[in-house]
């Protein structure tokens, strides 16, 4: 049982560590229980290149909505071929079009809350009940949703410790790390996508908000996972 004084001297001692540090350290306290969630996206591609450096070896998952872009699929393949790790991929209880069937078509549109609880939230609940840690590439200058969050933390929604690697990172960090680590990343983020999510639910966009293009016109800018 993890107490919250613990958490408190964890977020004390690893606050803005450096990368390799905060990684070795999830791996080896929580060995065995910890996983690690990637959506592909550039912080994502940052922490699975210091695992592999590392060689340690916590469970891979990936969330495949069955919405995602080939984009995004493509490099979750090229992930397994150039890190030579296993990454899992969790799916919906449902397909696409059994779920049009439940609530009706094009449920992203009319109930985008009730479809990322069904294509991410739901799946992620169930992949991660027995871990103890999950591993996010979040950060906190990527919304204002996110400004608080700690490199080690308790996560409510799912209650276990969430670890936030890259949380003190900025977005030039990332892709410093990428142009000089020779890290692959998604394409479209060439073609004026700062963010990737489901392709009915992401747009290009100026980059005036790290995670504009998501839920565009819709107010909506967190899918569930992150509170």
């Amino acid at each position: 049982m993890i107490h919250e004084k613990q958490i408190t001297e964890w977020q004390q001692t690893l606050r803005g560590a450096p990368l390799p540090h905060v990684i070795k350290w999830a791996c080896e306290t929580f060995a065995g229980r910890l996983i690690v969630a990637t959506s592909m996206g550039p912080e994502d591609m940052v922490i699975i290149d210091a695992i592999a450096a590392l060689r340690c070896a916590p469970r891979l998952v990936c969330l495949d909505t069955g919405l995602l872009f080939p984009e995004t699929l493509r490099l979750t393949e090229m992930v397994r071929t150039r890190y030579q790790l296993t990454v899992t991929a969790i799916l919906p209880a449902e397909t696409v079009d059994v779920q049009a069937a439940h609530y009706g078509p094009r449920l992203w549109e009319t109930d985008p809350d009730q479809c990322c609880r069904l294509r991410k939230v739901e799946p992620l609940q169930r992949t991660l009940a027995g871990a103890e840690a999950w591993v996010t590439g979040i950060r906190r200058s990527q919304s204002h949703t996110r400004r608080a969050a700690e490199t080690v933390e308790w996560d409510p929604v799912f209650s276990l410790v969430k670890i936030n690697p890259l949380a003190f990172w900025s977005n030039e960090d990332v892709w410093d790390y990428i142009r000089e680590n020779n890290v692959p990343y998604n394409p479209l983020h060439d073609q004026g996508y700062p963010s990737i999510g489901c392709m009915p639910c992401t747009r290009p966009s100026d980059g005036s908000d790290e995670r504009s293009g998501r839920w565009a016109g819709s107010g909506k800018t967190e899918c569930g996972l992150h509170r």
